[in-house]
């Protein structure tokens, strides 16, 4: 049975009605309404914790797309499970791939500046003080990244910025 058929939430199911209108009203292949379903699977195993069945869905979503925009978000659902995981090397794997396609996918530079920080902290915590330093500035460049593309948002990341001194440049990414 389809994922799309078992979900017992509210939302969920009114999400999946909607997306099945949308996908029988657009003109689109059939390789693309295939390819959403999966991708529309995969958003509600992952949001069930379900990440072995997100990541299967995911992979076939990515077979069947070839729209780049809508193949950097695949990616960047991917990094995102393999980054929950703990598997920090695969998830920047995959939200650099995303970003190849998207440069302007804010999300996937905030988590990779996250990855970077939480790195940052850990080197820090074993008394590396020069790896730390290294990774604060990376998660420093792609915080700079995604605020200049959505100044509204991460504040937090801005605070950090501003109370390390690794003030934003003006000079556009």
């Amino acid at each position: 049975m389809p994922r799309s058929q078992k979900n017992d939430n509210f939302i969920d199911k009114t999400f999946t009605v909607l997306a099945d209108i949308v996908l029988k009203v657009l003109p689109t292949s059939k390789e693309e309404k295939e390819a959403f379903a999966y991708y529309r699977d995969g958003m509600s195993a992952q949001s069930e914790g379900e990440y072995a069945e997100a990541l299967e869905n995911y992979y076939e979503a990515l077979n069947l797309e070839e729209d780049p925009y809508d193949r950097s978000y695949i990616l960047y659902n991917i990094g995102l499970i393999y980054a929950s995981n703990g598997e920090h090397v695969k998830a920047l794997e995959y939200y650099h791939k995303a970003l190849e396609l998207n440069a302007r996918l804010t999300q996937a530079l905030n988590n990779i500046a996250v990855i970077y920080h939480y790195q940052g902290i850990k080197a820090s915590n074993t008394n590396n003080p020069s790896i730390a330093k290294s990774m604060f500035d990376k998660a420093a460049i792609y915080w700079q990244q995604a605020i200049y593309l959505a100044p509204n948002n991460y504040i937090e990341a801005q605070n950090w910025l501003k109370t390390t001194g690794r003030e934003i440049q003006s000079e556009g990414y």
